[in-house]
């Protein structure tokens, strides 16, 4: 048998064996082994001078000597920390008030949950049998559709791994040898977008059939207000806004007010109009912030750069990793072996390279200034005071009509969002903007759970071994996945297997369009029987050579993956969202019916994939912002 032959054969049998429940890391290790020592075995030579052995040590070392791969036990850690503080209990049933009006509110109020909870935590099966605990019990026994409970669970539980940090873009950045700060700003916009989509299916079936949906009680539907509330209201004005700034500056009424046997105090007071002033503070803080990164600093970063060139701290090796892909064009044994002996060196020299070229696409790195260094657009300040003067609009209906239960329900929303919504916007923008690394972003983040957790009371010792023991397993399986995938990377450029496969596409004569159906359906279709960490490690490499053919921006192609490869936890028979949710759900319900109500998730994945192919500023627009590019 030929080695081109050998590799295809290397490739079909670690499909096979990856069904039959083998681990993925060490099946891939022992292909890699047993066809690398068929590849380099010379006659007469002893099997333990097989060169194999020099290159497992050597892609190992490689794998292991990569930056990039140190963020990941710190997002895990963050993410258990996170799941074993208890803290999104209180989170759903405030979304779910705030929501109580929507169509389908309690589904509504898990999704959004799932979306900002994933982000935070980044762990699909934690997610998903956190919701499903918290949230498939009410649903049903509302009267909600099984399959309308069902899907939005086990797709909403997904969106973690692909909206950042996600430890899967920190993955197909090793591998692929791109920047994880570019990856993380692509996959912003398409994230939350497919989200949004997953929200306007949900409400518009419950338009069109309410009863897949019926409407909660006014029981459940109804805001607890405090006594205390009442009283004050009584003494000074329906309005709570009102009422506090009066019971601030004139608190004798006040002070005099009895509820549930405490009387007010003057801090009191002054906390909850903190609280009530918190969409007003936050409103001016994010439009100060757009003010602030989109004029002065850019202006003062143009002025201070002129006539030299800039240096990021975001060009360092970490942020633009080593790749894992094996080299195209090793066409012997002899000459891939000699290769991998300086694999060290060589990366090490590939990561202190500029900008790169890819056919006709620049890609450049985050060491070039960014457009916008130039100054904003006119349209710019035209769209800016137009946010703001409707932001004022909306702020100043909102406290005018702001009586009892709104105030209740902006406190219920102010204590469990805003802590976990300010961790997760600390830890994207110190990445986005460059203030930190990825790697010192995920220490943030994990400090920042911790804090959380024990703000909330909420963390033990148990649950700190808890979380420490499985960030350690999640974290091996990962690295061993690394070493086992650089070995049969490596195995399968020797036999002349990657060769093979370019030769083959560029032989169809396809156009670019062409291509990225081809990828991108071979990829979905793969998503049935494989996992995501399987697909990322051994066949993302095998296409990632063909992009420069095909002036395809890899970072365009590599955020497409990411939302593909969210039909991997959806689409049977290794649905894993299916078995997570199916492990807390009553015994009712039956795996078919899960089955079916995540088939339509499917579709809209694809709707979002054409989206971004139709649209690919939703995915440039920001990395290319930022860091530039284009």
């Amino acid at each position: 048998m030929s080695d081109p032959a050998l590799g295809l054969l290397m490739l079909s049998l670690i499909v096979v064996v990856i069904m039959l429940g083998f681990p993925t890391a060490f099946t891939l290790m022992g292909l890699g082994m047993f066809f690398g020592f068929i590849a380099f075995h010379q006659p007469g030579q002893s099997w333990s001078d097989n060169r194999v052995f020099d290159l497992m040590v050597e892609r190992t070392f490689g794998a292991m000597n990569n930056d990039t791969l140190i963020s990941i036990p710190l997002f895990v850690l963050m993410g258990y920390v996170m799941e074993r503080g208890a803290l999104v209990d209180k989170m759903f049933y405030s979304i779910q008030l705030a929501f109580r009006r929507v169509p389908a509110s309690l589904a509504v109020a898990t999704l959004i949950v799932c979306t900002f909870w994933g982000i935070a935590s980044g762990l699909v099966g934690a997610v998903v049998v956190l919701m499903g605990v918290i949230a498939f019990n009410p649903m049903l026994k509302a009267g909600y559709n099984v399959k309308l409970a069902s899907g939005v669970i086990t797709a909403g539980g997904t969106l973690g791994i692909l909206i950042p940090p996600s430890v899967m873009i920190i993955v197909y950045a090793a591998v692929a040898g791109q920047s994880v700060v570019k990856l993380y700003a692509s996959a912003m916009f398409p994230g939350f977008f497919l989200s949004f989509l997953y929200l306007v299916y949900i409400v518009g079936w419950a338009l069109i059939d309410p009863k897949i949906a019926p409407k909660l009680s006014e029981a459940e539907t109804k805001v607890p207000v405090s006594d205390w509330v009442r009283k004050l209201q009584a003494a000074y004005s329906p309005n709570m806004p009102r009422a506090l700034v009066s019971a601030v500056f004139s608190p004798a009424k006040a002070l005099a007010i009895e509820a549930d046997g405490k009387r007010i105090t003057y801090g009191m007071l002054w906390s909850n109009l903190v609280a009530v002033l918190f969409p007003l503070a936050l409103s001016a803080i994010t439009l100060w912030g757009i003010w602030w990164y989109v004029v002065v600093h850019q202006t003062n970063e143009a002025r201070a750069n002129t006539g030299a060139p800039r240096i990021e701290r975001a060009a360092t090796p970490e942020n633009a990793p080593q790749s894992a892909a094996p080299a195209a064009d090793a066409e012997t044994p002899q000459a891939l072996g000699a290769e991998s002996s300086q694999t060290g060196t060589a990366e090490a020299s590939d990561e202190s390279q500029g900008p790169q070229e890819v056919g006709d696409v620049n890609l450049r790195g985050l060491g070039e200034a960014a457009p916008a260094e130039a100054g904003p657009p006119d349209q710019f300040y035209y769209w800016f005071w137009g946010i703001v003067a409707a932001t004022a609009v909306v702020l100043a209906w909102y406290y005018w009509r702001m009586e009892a239960e709104l105030f209740e329900l902006l406190k219920l929303l102010t204590s469990s969002v805003m802590p976990l919504g300010i961790l997760t916007i600390v830890v994207l923008a110190v990445i986005l903007f460059g203030i930190t690394t990825a790697t010192e972003s995920a220490a943030v983040g994990a400090a920042g759970a911790f804090l959380l957790a024990i703000h909330a009371r909420s963390l033990t010792w148990q649950r700190v071994k808890e979380s420490v023991f499985l960030t350690a397993k999640t974290t091996a399986m990962v690295c061993w996945l690394f070493v086992g995938s650089a070995l049969f990377s490596g195995v399968f450029a020797i036999l002349g297997g990657q060769q093979l496969v370019e030769k083959w596409v560029l032989s169809l004569n396809m156009s670019p369009i062409g291509f990225m159906v081809l990828s991108q359906a071979i990829i979905f279709v793969l998503g049935w029987p494989l996992e995501w960490t399987e697909i990322i490690v051994i066949f993302v490499p095998i296409f990632l050579p063909l992009l420069k053919h095909f002036n395809i921006d890899p970072i365009l192609w590599g955020t497409l993956v990411f939302v593909n490869l969210q039909a991997a936890f959806l689409s049977p028979p290794v649905a894993m969202s299916a078995f997570y949710l199916k492990g807390v759900a009553p015994k009712h319900v039956t795996l078919n019916q899960i089955f079916a109500g995540m088939m339509p998730y499917m579709v809209i994945v694809i709707v979002c994939m054409i989206f971004m192919y139709l649209w690919p500023g939703m995915t440039l627009w920001l990395p290319n912002y930022l860091y530039g590019g284009g």
